[in-house]
């Protein structure tokens, strides 16, 4: 399937701000399910772009803004091809889990993090989906998939970026990246190493996944992958029980959002921005050419310094 995509973010300060240096993730990747053809990030006002690639994986495009200023604008536009994966083996039982050499090479993706910190609740129903399905490692994954799918309700507005995943599984309602931290949390306290993964969903609605037409208009989407023994990464998307296929973009992974948040930064002045965040999605004619030219940059590969955020926006 190719897709277009456009990603808007404006930020309306109501008094001038200066020295506005922003981090944006946006740019899809290219692997064995998905090809980027084009990619380009335009900037208002403008404003000289450095691109590297993190620790993760991920295409960080940095740019600044060093003049006095009252709105910024920043549109990244990526055309991507993709297509759905081969239909996934039946999984090594859990006992390959604790291999020495799986387990050191995954050892960043089985510990708690920030928004993944699970309680013993957690684990208790992560234990309960294991052993009701025979210890297969791809199987009790599916499983908890569908138990994050059955947990929660899918409710935008009722939670906020770094609320505790132990309050948002008692509460029963988020929206995707919730659905994305529980599960992660469910599959790290049984010792099956999983990431999250931050993209687009080409769909009418996040919740059920269905598309209507060949525009959409939605935010950032947000999935889960586990490690499977002799398999690799299974990508599961427990907010609409969708497999990951031809309507999913990938933009990166890390432990949680806060390694692949789509756009953090910090500025000077008094200003408070508000924030619009959009993205469109168009479904097109293959044999129709790219519309976005590759975004010519400085590339290198170095790890992205922490900083204070000016905004996080939470993905839908």
């Amino acid at each position: 399937m190719r897709l277009d995509i456009s990603y808007r973010t404006r930020f309306a300060f109501d008094a001038p701000v200066r020295e506005s240096q922003n981090e944006m993730r946006a740019c899809p990747a290219s692997d064995e399910r998905q090809q980027l053809l084009n990619y380009r990030v335009i900037v208002e006002p403008s404003a000289r772009m450095l691109s590297f690639t993190d620790y993760w994986g991920t295409r960080v495009d940095h740019f600044g803004v060093t003049d006095a200023h009252t709105v910024l604008e920043v549109i990244a536009e990526a055309s991507v091809e993709t297509q759905d994966p081969p239909p996934a083996s039946t999984g090594p039982p859990l006992e390959t889990l604790m291999v020495p050499g799986f387990r050191d090479l995954h050892e960043e993706f089985l510990k708690r993090s920030h928004h993944t910190n699970w309680n013993e609740d957690i684990a208790q129903a992560a234990r309960g989906l294991a052993e009701a399905n025979g210890s297969n490692v791809a199987s009790t994954v599916m499983e908890v998939s569908q138990y994050v799918g059955d947990k929660l309700t899918y409710r935008p507005g009722t939670t906020d970026i770094g609320e505790p995943i132990a309050d948002i599984a008692a509460k029963g309602v988020g929206v995707c990246q919730d659905y994305a931290h529980l599960a992660v949390a469910l599959c790290r306290s049984i010792g099956i190493p999983a990431r999250y993964v931050s993209g687009y969903l080409f769909s009418s609605d996040d919740r059920t996944g269905s598309i209507d037409g060949d525009l959409v208009r939605v935010q950032t989407h947000a999935w889960f992958e586990a490690a499977v023994p002799g398999l690799g990464w299974l990508p599961l998307d427990p907010t609409n029980q969708l497999a990951v296929g031809r309507q999913h973009v990938k933009i990166g992974h890390g432990r949680d959002y806060d390694d692949v948040p789509p756009l953090r930064g910090v500025y000077s002045g008094p200003g408070t921005p508000t924030v619009d965040a959009s993205v469109e999605i168009r479904r097109m004619d293959p044999a129709r050419p790219p519309s976005a030219p590759m975004q010519p940059s400085l590339q290198r590969p170095v790890q992205a310094p922490r900083t204070r955020q000016q905004q996080q926006q939470q993905q839908q």
